[in-house]
């Protein structure tokens, strides 16, 4: 059986997580992300840089004190949308750790997603659902469920929350921040729409898990 995909150790455990994932502004996408653990503690940050910030093609995945642990950036040209990712910071030269594209031009919001590890032959995730309705679950080679995303639900008044509040379910053995990554990546190919029919609660601050 070959070894999972990691980029960041200390990111796997041998529970399930599940992690709370606040997008800090429901107008454009991409541009900002809040991670929270069952207890409330901040996990990953991505920060945002307004509406007006040029380049959305590179988004970096941060620990809570700033730490860079994952960039993926946007390769262009590229019809099915390919995306690298870079451990850590990113400079000029790196050599990127694997891939994400869609598979496929035609169905944009449930198009599946293949993720191809470098210099791993036979590592790779296949992504399937709609993230624009925080509906996706990410498979290993082995069609073995490693993550899965899903809409969360108050569990004190059992109200469904608005989309820009969702859960993420990371397996034993699988790295959160290689999960976190594709979160950032599924968020940037679907671009979806905010105002589209659907809960629009307010967004909370994640405490307790449900």
């Amino acid at each position: 059986m070959k070894e999972e995909f990691v980029v960041q150790e200390e990111y796997v455990s041998g529970e399930e997580r599940n992690l709370t994932v606040l997008k800090t502004s429901r107008f454009f996408a991409g541009d900002g992300f809040t991670v929270y653990d069952c207890k409330g503690q901040l996990v990953f940050r991505v920060d945002s840089y307004g509406p007006d910030a040029r380049d959305k093609d590179e988004l970096v995945l941060m620990d809570p004190q700033g730490r860079c642990l994952l960039t993926v950036k946007r390769k262009r040209p590229s019809l099915h949308q390919r995306w690298e990712g870079f451990k850590g910071e990113r400079i000029d030269g790196d050599k990127a750790l694997l891939s994400m594209k869609r598979t496929s031009l035609i169905g944009r919001s449930r198009a599946s997603v293949i993720v191809e590890v470098y210099d791993k032959p036979g590592v790779e995730y296949h992504i399937e659902g709609c993230f624009s309705q925080r509906c996706c679950k990410i498979y290993n080679a082995a069609k073995k469920l490693m993550a899965e995303i899903r809409r969360k639900v108050d569990s004190t008044t059992s109200v469904m929350l608005g989309k820009e509040v969702f859960s993420l379910y990371v397996k034993p053995g699988f790295d959160g921040a290689l999960a976190m990554g594709l979160v950032l990546v599924l968020d940037q190919i679907n671009g979806e729409n905010y105002f589209e029919s659907g809960t629009t609660e307010s967004p909370v601050h994640p405490t307790t898990e449900d």
